[in-house]
């Protein structure tokens, strides 16, 4: 500065090239998340089209009836009341035909009787006089008002909730306004006019343009509950069967239900919450005319419901196998392989009956079930029969502790896996009880075990806790830390038995699931009835 030599020279670039890094990093970031976005609006869209369409067609009957404000003709004609039609549009118009119906019906009935009860009041007011006339509006609004939010509260007026609503605002604004005009019944008419034409305009454009029928939704979505059921079903099977059990979810995965690796699993979890959407399109189904596949009156969409609690109900089951495939504890890979055949079985047939009741949904088509319901049966019969053969191998059968009956040999016992140690128990009591008592007091008054038993120990257990990872055996950590007790044998079979009755735990679950499709068959052969399906020969 000033020219001297000492000046010091502040260099502003550099400050904007220090920022450009930041400024590039942000727009880098709002270009990821906007592209994410997309994405997500992209597969929204693509899991139902439906849902573009029906915001277009929302578009499309809001843009007729504000023609009738933007064209100078219709204004003339009704004037600003015709707001009321976009209103009624906008409020009127929902996703299915059938639910339009019912909310139309709730539209123009709660409007109607506001209209009715408005003008009595009115007329009643004007005769009072003009210094009763707002106290009688007032307290009309009053009670109205009360009347009506008690009644949306009583359960047998509940699907009528929506028109109890419509009379209590329609009646505050058509007094109000008609106190102030000094026309009550003018408003009245001039006002329910155009709630018809909108009314009119959103069922014309719901059922002529891409109508989407709430009876075509229940059934698809019934008929896809049966295929994620049956798929769910052979999916945890196939893991419980297959795994290893060496990478189990994390404890926090688990409660939070994340399982991406497991698709069909989100699917049966999203068919045991779809009772309450099962009821509503049910309840919009009833509204809507003969249609497509449903041509008669009085269709049974209520026997859908019915349908579809029980299929709720087998997929509780479901539920279940899949809460013990991960629970914590495990039975060993090699004993739950030993009956692989009877639940492959087993759970084969019974998803393919589950499949076989959704596909005669699908094309309404009413078929005998008794062959597929007899090699169910018999598949379930070998199961059960295979487990009672073999229910040696989910107990580990041990007597109380005897301190006057000598121990067996440790090396013989520890050498061994751990299923074989109730055999090997039982040969050692018959062999040697006196030379193994003196060689285990021997060892147990020195206070330390042979080296090579030790070794064999560890190296048992360690193979052992592989199979059995998610099983926290505390005995086995204290023995490897130096601790000895003389009764850790008996522990150890009783942790065996906890293991391996998972696995009964599991079969039975089966087995509970093929009774409870007995269930499930004859609710579809009532829908078939009461629908009128044709036979399958036909």
């Amino acid at each position: 500065m000033n020219g001297k030599k000492g000046s010091v020279e502040i260099d502003i670039p550099q400050a904007n090239k220090a920022k450009q890094p930041e400024v590039s990093k942000n727009s880098g970031f709002e270009a990821c998340s906007c592209k994410a976005w997309i994405w997500n609006v992209w597969e929204f869209c693509k899991e139902d089209s439906n849902r573009v369409t029906f915001s277009f067609k929302v578009g499309l009957a809001v843009l007729l009836v504000s023609l009738l404000i933007l064209l100078r003709g219709p204004y003339e004609i009704f004037g600003t009341n015709i707001i009321w039609s976009i209103l009624t549009v906008a409020i009127m118009f929902e996703y299915t035909v059938g639910a339009t119906f019912n909310r139309g019906f709730n539209r123009a009935l709660g409007s109607l009787l506001a209209g009715i009860l408005a003008i009595a009041v009115a007329q009643l007011a004007l005769r009072t006089g003009g210094v009763a006339e707002p106290a009688i509006i007032g307290i009309s609004i009053f009670f109205i008002g009360a009347i009506t939010s008690f009644m949306k509260l009583w359960p047998s007026f509940v699907p009528y909730e929506y028109g109890l609503r419509v009379i209590l605002f329609t009646y505050c604004l058509i007094i109000v306004s008609g106190y102030r005009m000094g026309n009550p019944i003018r408003t009245a008419m001039d006002r329910l006019y155009s709630i018809a034409i909108g009314g009119f305009v959103a069922v014309f454009v719901n059922v002529l343009v891409f109508p989407i029928w709430a009876g075509e939704q229940l059934h698809k979505e019934l008929v896809n509950s049966f295929n994620s059921l049956a798929d769910s079903l052979e999916e945890c099977v196939k893991k419980y069967l297959e795994d290893e059990g060496l990478d189990n979810p994390e404890f926090s995965k688990t409660v939070m239900d994340e399982f991406p690796d497991e698709p069909a699993y989100t699917k049966c979890r999203t068919t045991l919450n779809s009772s309450a959407k099962l009821e509503s399109w049910a309840h919009a189904a009833k509204w809507e005319p003969p249609h497509g596949r449903f041509q008669h009156f009085f269709y049974p969409w209520s026997e859908y419901v019915k349908v579809g609690a029980v299929l709720r109900y087998c997929a509780y089951e479901v539920m279940a196998l899949h809460g013990v495939l991960h629970s914590e504890i495990q039975a060993p890979y090699n004993l739950r392989i030993t009956f692989r055949s009877e639940i492959q079985d087993a759970t084969s047939q019974a998803a393919e009956l589950v499949r076989s009741l959704g596909k005669d949904i699908c094309n309404m088509k009413r078929s005998l079930k008794t062959s597929l319901l007899k090699r169910v049966h018999s598949s379930t019969e070998r199961l059960q029969r295979a487990i009672d053969m073999h229910s040696y191998l989910l107990t580990a059968h041990s007597d109380p502790p005897d301190n006057s009956k000598p121990l067996p040999k440790l090396s013989h016992a520890l050498s061994s896996t751990l299923y074989d140690l109730p055999d090997q128990l039982d040969d050692l009591d018959s062999t040697s009880p006196e030379k193994s008592s003196n060689q285990l007091t021997q060892n147990m008054q020195s206070g330390t075990l042979p080296q090579t038993q030790t070794e064999s120990y560890h190296e048992m257990m360690r193979k052992q806790s592989r199979r059995l990872h998610s099983w926290p055996s505390r005995e086995v950590d204290t023995f490897e830390e130096g601790g000895f007790c003389t009764d850790f044998l008996p522990r150890m079979k009783a942790l065996e038995s906890t293991a391996a009755l998972s696995l009964a735990t599991f079969t039975s679950l089966i087995i509970e699931f093929v009774v409870r499709l007995d269930h499930l068959v004859e609710a579809v052969d009532e829908l078939s009835k009461m629908a009128k399906f044709k036979h399958e020969g036909l």
